[in-house]
């Protein structure tokens, strides 16, 4: 199997699950923001670009090179494909050109799988893919449907941002080729996703390392009153692995939660989780802060993928919260943690 962007947050996380099911792991990474140590395994060094342990390889590479990402595919039977230019919302709102090659680095891998015979391919989609116009009412109480953001229906597709239409052309070609080379392929589009390994580009984490440092007055950005279903990356990472199995004719499947939590109460549960809280808090309304409301409708993973996600707020926020304070170091947080909002 090979997991592009498997050095990454959510891929690094597939990857350890995957290795514990016994399979044989490949992993395709540029390293721009994945790191060695997200995969957690004594390493050997193979050469300047690739690493060994076990049943799993690691190569180092940019998968816009034709020849680099000819060579990741052979032999392989299944890829999962989460190599993708991202970031919050700080990141797709201030990159939308480097967003934008994510088309170029998703058609790289597609077409060199089929060349090469991959039995199947999972992408890794993103809500990114929905209107923006269907997550505008705060409280709202509607559920994102996979046929929201269906671009053969007129009016329905308007992605968000660049990294949402790049998202859903990827979503596109591998319906095309489904329909026209009958690769099995599928598309799991992925809400919130938080946990260990992520980065402070990320809403969850920046809240947890502003709460780490004590800041104080502690800053959020916009009114708060924004909501999200944050699913924790386990829950995600066992519909990439579901939709692999059951899905072939390329159709997109949400991962994500069906109730929703500000980012406010989100706020209030990492203070509890800490038993910390700031005397002020500061909304910045100048900053990004995405859409209004955003759910995902799980009828369909239910149905076709028998999934729905297992660890609450409070289980997944604690995990996560262990691990943050387990590995930073204060000053360094104090250092960056603003700046990395903006960065991968």
């Amino acid at each position: 199997m090979l997991v592009t962007g498997g050095a990454s947050f959510i891929g690094s996380h597939l990857v350890d699950t995957l290795l514990s099911k016994g399979a044989d792991v490949r992993v395709a990474d540029d390293f721009s923001s994945g790191k060695l140590e997200n995969l957690g395994h004594p390493l050997t060094k193979k050469g300047s670009d690739k690493w060994i342990s076990g049943n799993l390889t690691i190569f180092k590479g940019d998968l816009k090179d034709k020849n680099f990402t000819k060579r990741m595919v052979e032999s392989v039977d299944v890829v999962f494909h989460l190599a993708a230019l991202h970031g919050g919302r700080g990141y797709i709102d201030a990159h939308p050109a480097e967003c934008s090659t994510n088309m170029i680095l998703d058609q790289m891998v597609f077409e060199e799988a089929w060349r090469a015979g991959v039995d199947r391919i999972c992408f890794a989609s993103s809500a990114c893919v929905y209107p923006a116009y269907l997550q505008e009412q705060l409280a709202s109480s509607y559920l994102l449907k996979e046929d929201d953001a269906n671009p053969f229906v007129r009016d329905r597709a308007f992605a968000d941002l660049e990294y949402g239409w790049a998202k859903l052309m990827g979503e596109m070609a591998l319906k095309a080729y489904y329909k026209e080379y009958g690769m099995k392929t599928a598309s799991v589009r992925i809400f919130t996703a938080y946990g260990p390994r992520e980065n402070e580009t990320h809403a969850i984490i920046a809240l947890i390392a502003r709460a780490f440092i004590k800041m104080d007055p502690y800053v959020i950005w916009g009114t708060g009153e924004q909501d999200r279903n944050f699913t924790y990356v386990q829950d995600i990472v066992d519909a990439l692995i579901l939709a692999s199995e059951k899905i072939k004719d390329g159709s997109a499947v949400n991962a994500g939660r069906n109730d929703r939590i500000t980012i406010n109460q989100a706020a209030e549960l990492v203070f509890d989780l800490v038993n910390w809280k700031p005397k002020r808090i500061n909304h910045d309304v100048n900053k990004p802060q995405g859409v209004a409301s955003r759910a995902a409708d799980l009828t369909n993973a239910f149905k076709v993928l028998n999934w729905s996600p297992q660890v609450s707020y409070k289980e997944g926020f604690r995990k996560t919260v262990d691990w943050y304070f387990a590995n930073h170091d204060v000053a360094v947080v104090k250092a960056n943690v603003e700046k990395a909002l903006l960065e991968r």
